[in-house]
């Protein structure tokens, strides 16, 4: 088991790889569950995650409530992660983005998003939509902005991976930060691919017992992923460092832009 200090910097290195990924923008978050107090989680106030560093990282209750008497503003979003931590013991990483190639699948009928390819066995046999408008009526503003919704969310998802949610975006669950984010990176991919591959014709996606036998595969191996991943956000420097230093300066973020963001989502 991580320790909580470990956690921390394992979440700073997700928050960058999910951006340098193109799953999340300035939008999106990543939360992890501390593994020595399962009714806590770790989750970075409310900024671009392209940004964050370990001096972001707030600890809150599965309420939602910053710990620690920290005032500054957390994300609006933040019951999606506590509310599935309530509904899920075996979760211990929950990723929300806005990955643009999933969003189709969540707004069109009669197309499912479900594994194509071995990379995305964890899809099987296809992600359920969350539709807000079952839980907050036809006028919301399509967040998850308290726990009664973010508990709708967390029984959309069920026992799976991966839930879309209509018309904004989707949440990935891991057993631990790296499959969380491996599953998010991988949604991504999934829904590009089969976007493609229906416009050629019909499509042979995995059965069950090859989603199954490829998704226990790339737990086995999910470090050659993460390592490549953080390599591109570190530098070769300090990719496979072992453990994290006491200190590290604010990291560059990959892409056009380093300003803060002071819209709360």
């Amino acid at each position: 088991m991580l320790s909580t200090r470990a956690l921390i910097e394992e979440l700073v290195d997700a928050n960058h790889i999910l951006y340098d990924q193109g799953v999340v923008d300035g939008f999106g978050h990543v939360s992890v569950r501390d593994g020595a107090r399962p009714d806590r989680f770790l989750l970075a106030r409310s900024m671009a995650p392209a940004l964050v560093d370990a001096a972001d990282i707030l600890a809150f209750d599965l309420d939602g409530n910053v710990l620690g008497g920290d005032r500054r503003p957390p994300y609006l979003e933040r019951f999606i992660h506590g509310e599935i931590y309530r509904a899920r013991a075996d979760v211990m990483a929950v990723v929300h983005n806005h990955s643009p190639c999933v969003i189709p699948f969540g707004v069109a009928s009669g197309a499912p998003l479900r594994p194509i390819c071995h990379m995305s066995g964890f899809l099987h046999p296809e992600a359920p939509v969350f539709e807000i408008r079952s839980a907050a009526g036809p006028a919301s503003d399509m967040l998850i902005r308290d726990r009664s919704l973010g508990a709708a969310l967390a029984r959309s998802l069920g026992e799976r991976a991966v839930v879309l949610m209509r018309g904004h975006g989707a949440t990935v669950v891991g057993a631990n930060l790296r499959q969380a984010v491996f599953r998010a990176v991988y949604t991504e991919v999934n829904a590009r691919l089969q976007s493609e591959a229906l416009r050629l014709g019909a499509v042979t996606f995995l059965n069950a017992e090859e989603a199954a036998n490829a998704a226990a595969m790339n737990d086995k191996v999910l470090s050659r992923a993460w390592d490549l991943w953080r390599l591109r956000v570190q530098g070769p420097a300090t990719a496979s460092r072992p453990a994290a230093p006491k200190s590290r300066p604010r990291r560059r973020a990959h892409g056009p832009s380093t300003r803060r963001g002071s819209r709360q989502r």
